[in-house]
């Protein structure tokens, strides 16, 4: 019989071993090296944003006129007044400060017990995070000399060089608890030290051969700074994940009484062929974030299409060379009470999975109604979900530096963190009718040189004041004028940015769902797999986002994980999690439903294949799936709002997708439908279906040929 592509593969790659072993290794140091020396290439304020505010944003870049960072300190005292001999120290130290420029004289609040000092820095304000220093170092002696009073300071600096080193140190959290979280997990699995070892070393080596390939991608399409820690996410959960698939088909055969060459090859025939699949399901539903029309989305969809390549491609390449290669020394290193169990435990999938499908199978029905009624209560919370742009305020908790300077500057200050910023350019910024338009703003600058204006107006209302600005006070000003005018900030950039979210997400989920199902219908040959697959899908999608608006927005429960409700979903957040586990899913889907087809291939009934192929699967996707909630959990556990967001949103649906969904729901609908599973309409019969060789089928040796 014909091998598939990935039994071909991995014959080829045991065959050639040390080509494989030494390949991959120049591959990952290659990459990596070039990709760090070439550096990563940031996207700029007017590439992250969308609509007028991203128009705006454009204008002040193409005029060349860079906008400086700008600093806010406030000096609070308890009764009027106080805080004169604190704020004249203040602006001296500031005065003498190299960096700062544009610096004001205090100006008193309504009731007199604050004032408020701003300037700017010097230089580049994309820079300017790295040239704070000094002024922090200002601000501070001031504050230890005035103990009498409270500063607060809030900006694009300050908060740039905290946001920085924050995610720095997130970052090394993450990657310092998940890996061995990971290793452990697969201790346990394996009950080998070689074993565990394997699926992580080769995750490891490819988010690092991933990370140079994406420095090299950015200098094309510029990233968001958070897109790596995004990237080590979703390689590290998936690589590790594609290697366990692999070995354990290979270990699950050699307990079966296989020889090493068949159950390689077995391995690689089955879940190596899974592994190529959901691999592809993957980057093509990470793909229909390219049709989202946001720079931010597309950096996602380049990030995680290059992980994910490199660790399938390592999956099926590399792994199959080093398992030839150590041969029985994968079971070297047993840990104690553990290694007899790992190294050669039965197929069958374990007394749980089979205690949860007897009753399961004995009455579909009930279960199937039981499990997608608890899957909507979990979603339900998401029908009240409300999307913005997290300000760096809201991004690290209320009781936060950050959080309570913005809080305290805006309450006696309004408007004064976040201001609009109107962008008026002409053919000639200084005709009468634009001077005429201009008196009506108090903080106009006019460049004349480049015809273009800014006009920095308060939003003491938020949402409400920007569209106030935008529909009434702009129009009635700059009517008739031909200037062109838009409105940015953060404010803006946010409302921007979720009005072009709503109408990318249709295309979107439009794409995705549509390849989802030609994937599945060419891989299963059934259209109705696709359906129930692309329904499950929604259903762990759903739940996600209902869980994610119950903790995040409403704040329940929020405090048992060190977060709190902030009332709103970053606005990313539901695109992203929406394509990413429309991805993810398929690794447990394609996994498990193509052990279920080889059964009903075999001859058996679908009730008697549907029980086969989830107890044999069982052991997998149970160890994958903590995997991944525990790497998606350390996610959870960070200080960037959004980055807990993201991490529980994707380890609850995963959790939900390897139990209720995996264990419950997929056998009870399949059991319901019965032989209606594999209904094929005739036009389609040719499609290839994703068999495998039966062990007597073909006896090439695997591990023959000692040539490397």
């Amino acid at each position: 019989m014909r091998r598939n592509l990935a039994a071909r593969i991995g014959v080829w790659s045991a065959h050639h071993r040390k080509t494989a072993i030494l390949g991959w290794l120049l591959f990952v140091v290659l990459a990596t090296g070039v990709g760090g020396a070439s550096g990563m290439v940031e996207m700029t304020t007017a590439e992250n944003g969308a609509g007028d505010s991203a128009r705006a944003e454009q204008i002040l870049d193409d005029a060349g006129l860079g906008r400086p960072a700008g600093e806010l300190v406030m000096v609070s005292a308890t009764k009027a007044g106080d805080w004169k001999g604190a704020a004249r120290a203040l602006s001296r130290a500031l005065g003498d400060t190299p960096e700062v420029a544009a610096l004001t004289a205090p100006v008193a609040s309504r009731d007199g017990k604050d004032a408020l000092i701003t300037f700017d820095l010097k230089g580049d304000a994309a820079t300017a995070p790295d040239r704070v220093r000094p002024v922090l170092d200002a601000v501070d002696g001031v504050r230890s000399g005035h103990p009498d009073v409270t500063i607060h300071q809030f900006g694009e600096a300050s908060a740039g060089k905290w946001l920085g080193d924050l995610l720095s140190e997130d970052f090394k959290k993450a990657e310092f608890t998940a890996v061995p979280l990971a290793l452990g997990i697969l201790l346990v699995a394996f009950g080998a030290v070689v074993a565990a070892l394997l699926p992580v070393g080769l995750a490891l080596t490819a988010c690092m051969a991933a990370f140079g390939l994406l420095s090299l991608a950015s200098h094309q399409l510029h990233l968001f700074q958070t897109t790596y820690s995004v990237m080590f996410l979703m390689g590290f959960a998936v690589g590790v994940d594609y290697c366990l698939f692999y070995l354990r088909r290979e270990r699950d055969e050699r307990a079966a009484g296989r020889d090493a060459e068949t159950a390689l090859r077995i391995a690689a025939a089955t879940s190596g062929r899974a592994v190529l699949v959901s691999g592809l399901t993957v980057m093509v539903a990470m793909a229909g974030m390219f049709l989202s029309g946001l720079m931010l989305f597309k950096g996602f969809a380049l990030a995680t299409i290059i992980v994910v390549l490199v660790a399938m491609l390592g999956s099926v390449t590399v792994l199959p060379a080093l398992l030839s290669w150590l041969g029985d020394r994968i079971d070297a290193g047993r840990v104690p009470f553990l290694g007899r169990r790992g190294s050669r435990r039965a197929r069958t999938g374990g007394g749980i999975a089979g205690t949860v499908l007897r009753p399961v199978l004995s009455r579909p029905r009930t279960f199937a109604v039981a499990s997608v009624v608890v899957l909507l209560a979990l979603a339900a919370p998401a029908l009240g979900m409300k999307t913005e742009q997290l300000g760096l305020e809201k991004q690290f908790g209320s009781r936060s530096q950050l959080s309570v300077a913005y809080r305290e500057i805006s309450e006696s200050f309004p408007g004064g963190p976040d201001p609009a910023r109107v962008v008026v350019k002409a053919d000639d910024i200084g005709a009468p009718a634009l001077r005429k338009a201009f008196h009506g703003f108090d903080k106009v600058t006019v460049h004349r040189a480049q015809n273009v204006a800014e006009i920095e107006v308060p939003l003491p209302d938020g949402r409400s004041s920007l569209a106030e600005l935008r529909e009434e006070r702009l129009p009635a000003a700059f009517d008739g004028t031909g200037a062109q005018v838009y409105v940015t900030g953060e404010t803006a950039g946010s409302v921007d940015f979720n009005d072009q979210l709503g109408r990318g997400i249709v295309p979107v989920f439009a794409f995705i769902t549509a390849v989802t199902f030609l994937l599945m219908l060419f891989c299963f040959r059934s259209y109705v797999v696709a359906v129930t697959s692309i329904v499950l899908n929604l259903l762990s999608v759903a739940a996600a986002y209902g869980v994610m608006v119950a903790v995040f927005q409403h704040g329940w429960g929020a405090s048992l994980i060190g977060s709190e409700g902030v009332g709103a979903i970053e606005s990313w957040m539901p695109l992203f999690v929406l394509v990413v586990l429309f991805g993810l899913s398929m690794d447990y889907h394609v996994f498990v439903v193509s052990r279920i087809r080889e059964a009903r291939d075999r001859g058996l009934t679908t009730r008697a294949a549907i029980d086969e192929g989830i107890r044999s699967t069982a052991g997998a996707v149970t160890g994958a799936a903590v995997i991944m909630v525990a790497v998606f959990s350390v996610f959870g556990t960070l200080s960037m709002q959004d980055m807990q967001q993201m991490g529980v949103g994707l380890a609850v649906a995963v959790l939900l997708d390897a139990t209720v969904v995996r264990m419950i729901l997929l056998p009870s609908v399949m059991a319901l439908l019965g032989e209606r599973n594999w209904r094929t309409p005739r036009a389609l019969t040719r499609l290839p279906g994703l068999g495998h060789e039966e062990p007597g089928q073909e006896r090439e040796p695997v591990g023959a040929g000692r040539r490397g």
